[in-house]
């Protein structure tokens, strides 16, 4: 283990379900892994120095002889989840990063809800082993097309069979969030899926004026940005950085050989945020304050943006 990232070998590969894998990673001298709370995600850097991606622990925290993720392969994937699926091999070498954790569980909940929608399942693994083992109540609210689709509802059904419920919509069963007025106050609630879930979930929550406290969410991709324009991004340095209407501010500073520190490439936790000197941002994120978006003095470069151009303390 040296600097930021551990080296790793692939021990044991798992099919799931025909489009879900899950990868057991041990160290090379088979050491214990660092230890990690439940939520937590790595960075896994592939064959490639900028193929960077961001994988959920699923095992349980208390187990460190190894890590455990899984995959879903993507539709539209542009090399990460077409790696894992059909390249990667039980023996292969890789680095990963130390555990971070943007979803952690709330300490101040009475009783935690969890509500998946497919791969959005890998967070709540490590989460549902933490408070087990803690003797902690939750549930777990899970949707998926079908059962053969459903990834590691045999396990839950083996181990957490009280707490989950599944809704599968080939069968009629939709998981809308209607259970969210039935919650007692202090139980925190938890979404994770595609964008469209949690967005949809999210607004659910602000109809019926879920405390804003107790609601915590994680997403696997960028949000959707709708008719984005290119802009320029002026750098402290004096550089001038071209942004394709298709491309990150974040990947274009990269892209051009500045070093900017990143991790959730979600616009969630932060890492990337830049100090901007003039210009309009368009801001994307979830991670500024209603209070810091509105000043104008902070970009989060992993999804937000600029309409025109900005000036930036970078480089």
């Amino acid at each position: 283990m040296n600097g930021n990232r551990i080296r790793v070998y692939i021990k044991s590969i798992q099919e799931e379900t025909p489009k879900v894998k899950s990868f057991t990673l041990a160290a090379l001298d088979d050491a214990p892994l660092p230890a990690f709370s439940g939520g937590a995600h790595i960075q896994t850097f592939l064959q490639q120095p900028s193929l960077v991606r961001h994988y959920s622990l699923i095992s349980s925290p208390y187990e460190t002889d190894v890590y455990r993720i899984a995959v879903g392969l993507a539709d539209d994937s542009k090399g990460g989840s077409i790696f894992w699926h059909r390249i990667a091999r039980v023996g292969d070498t890789l680095e990963i990063s130390y555990p971070r954790n943007h979803f952690p569980l709330s300490y101040r909940a009475r009783h935690h809800v969890f509500y998946a929608a497919g791969i959005g399942i890998t967070p709540y693994l490590s989460m549902m082993a933490d408070l087990k083992r803690r003797g902690k109540t939750f549930e777990l609210h899970y949707g998926a097309k079908n059962k053969e689709l459903c990834a590691f509802s045999s396990f839950l059904e083996q181990h957490y069979s009280r707490e989950t419920r599944f809704y599968f919509s080939e069968q009629g069963e939709r998981l809308k969030g209607e259970g969210l007025f039935d919650h007692l106050i202090g139980t925190h609630v938890y979404f994770c899926g595609p964008n469209s879930f949690i967005s949809s979930h999210l607004q659910m929550c602000a109809d019926i004026g879920y405390p804003a406290s107790s609601i915590h969410s994680e997403q696997f991709s960028a949000p959707l940005i709708r008719a984005s324009s290119s802009f320029t991004a002026e750098l402290s340095n004096g550089m001038s950085i071209s942004v394709p209407a298709d491309k990150s501010l974040l990947d274009s500073l990269l892209g051009a050989g500045i070093e900017v520190p990143y991790s959730c490439r979600v616009g969630r936790c932060g890492t990337c945020e830049l100090r901007v000197l003039d210009g309009e941002i368009v801001h994307n994120d979830s991670f500024l304050s209603d209070k810091q978006k509105k000043a104008q003095d902070v970009i989060v470069s992993c999804v937000s943006r600029s309409n025109n151009k900005i000036r930036i303390v970078c480089g």
